[in-house]
């Protein structure tokens, strides 16, 4: 009894409707030492009028009144109208006549328990416990509800945070448009920053499945000795650390969207499982032999050169066909420079906010330096730019001094031709590679150039 005093029941509303004064005055007697408020009826037509005024979190109801003393008929005309009144109304029924039957039928009307008078004390307060904890549940489950209801209204505008009116990223949008509701394959291709996964998540919020998951995988974060386990899951036993069975990323994706960043990354060896799965439509987890069908609409993202991929023998030619049935380029930044005082706006309202300093504006002066910056870090630059700005900035207007892009630095892929500068650049990208034990990503972090722009220097200079 102690717990269960300590417990929501003691903060709890209970309304008793019964017809009988003694079982109303034993009902209060027990319960008011286990809730905030007992109230008990006799006669059930008062209750609209008790349920309109305010919500009771259990409610018990008996089933049986003076114009019908054994058939269970006014109690369930009575249960009805409670739950139209109050659809998440928890109410448990007594009766002194009931039977199986009747105990199922209750169930199958809406009630949560059944209770037979005369009741016993334990019983009657364990229906009462399980009451306010599904009532509790239920509230928690409509605030939810409502809160994610509020979040997929924000986020289920046409291109969240995809911001522009150029030619360019127009184009894109109207392509997002077409294909977005269709089960076809996409490819996104464009540089590092451009807004590939933003791209995807329209595509799947626009899209038939999109009450389903979407979940994003950046393929070439996941080593090729992980890449089965990561991506068709594994059972328990199948490996050292597999202490129990785990699904992967295709059967955690099955019903919604896979969108699978960097795929240009993948090894052969890696490409060939993947074609595997999406031309059967099963993955087979790891220590398992029984293959699992899925169900996923498939985006992939890539900052390489697929086709340049594919002459060098390093991405299969069948894959490309299965991922690319639709492409959807996206342009560098330097490409939309229309767009830039837009995005430079959108973010200072959103840094301004977060940082509290809404008050802030960019000068002319900033702007102009904006528009003349290469951002080849393109729209994420622009961004991590602004954020800076608003955190550093002494003034409440940001000035070029603020945004630190005055000048524009040159990748290693982009110096002048010339003899002496490509034998130069042939050795830094040779010692990059040797340093970094031929670690594709790390030698391009260690130049300061996107991969794509090392496989081409690799390529130019016979590496």
């Amino acid at each position: 009894m102690t717990r269960l005093a300590d417990s929501m029941l003691s903060r709890g509303r209970v309304l008793v409707i019964d017809d009988d004064p003694d079982v109303l005055t034993a009902a209060r007697l027990l319960l008011k030492q286990f809730t905030h408020e007992v109230r008990t009826m006799r006669d059930p037509e008062g209750l609209p009028g008790v349920l309109a005024a305010r919500p009771y979190d259990v409610i018990f109801l008996d089933m049986n009144y003076a114009s019908d003393t054994s058939s269970g008929q006014e109690g369930f005309h009575w249960l009805s109208q409670i739950l139209a009144i109050d659809p998440a109304a928890v109410v448990i029924l007594m009766t002194a006549y009931g039977d199986v039957e009747m105990a199922v039928r209750a169930i199958k009307s809406g009630a949560i328990d059944f209770v037979m008078k005369p009741w016993q004390n334990e019983k009657l307060l364990a229906s009462l416990s399980a009451g306010f904890a599904l009532r509790q549940s239920r509230a928690e489950s409509d605030h939810l509800r409502g809160a994610r209801q509020q979040l997929s209204a924000a986020l289920d505008l046409p291109y969240q945070s995809m911001v522009g009116q150029s030619p360019q990223i127009m184009e894109v949008f109207r392509t997002i448009d077409k294909v977005a509701d269709t089960p076809a394959n996409v490819l996104i291709i464009g540089e590092n920053g451009t807004g590939k996964e933003l791209v995807a998540r329209a595509l799947h919020r626009q899209s038939s499945r999109s009450e389903q998951v979407f979940l994003a995988v950046d393929v070439g974060a996941i080593s090729e000795t992980l890449f089965e386990s990561e991506l068709f899951g594994y059972r328990k036993g199948a490996f050292t650390d597999a202490r129990q069975d785990r699904p992967g990323r295709f059967e955690a994706a099955s019903g919604g969207t896979l969108f699978l960043d960097e795929i240009g990354n993948l090894s052969l060896a890696m490409q060939s499982k993947l074609l595997s799965a999406l031309e059967n439509r099963q993955v087979t987890r790891l220590g398992d032999n029984t293959p699992r069908d899925i169900d996923i609409r498939l985006i992939s993202a890539t900052s390489m050169d697929i086709s340049v991929l594919i002459e060098q023998g390093r991405f299969r030619q069948d894959l490309y066909y299965r991922i690319n049935t639709i492409e959807v380029v996206l342009p560098a930044l330097r490409e939309r420079k229309d767009d830039i005082p837009l995005l430079a706006e959108y973010f200072l309202s959103i840094f301004g906010q977060k940082y509290r300093r809404a008050g802030l504006t960019i000068s002319r002066e900033a702007r102009e330096q904006l528009l003349v910056h290469d951002w080849r870090g393109n729209v994420r630059e622009l961004k991590h730019a602004v954020e800076r700005a608003v955190i550093l900035s002494d003034d409440e207007r940001l000035m070029p001094a603020d945004f630190a892009v005055s000048h524009t630095v040159r990748g290693a892929d982009e110096q002048p031709a010339g003899s002496d500068l490509a034998e130069i650049e042939k050795r830094a990208v040779a010692q990059a590679l040797l340093e970094n034990k031929g670690n594709i990503s790390k030698a391009a972090k260690a130049l300061g150039v996107s991969r794509a722009a090392l496989y081409r220097r690799m390529e130019k200079h016979g590496l």
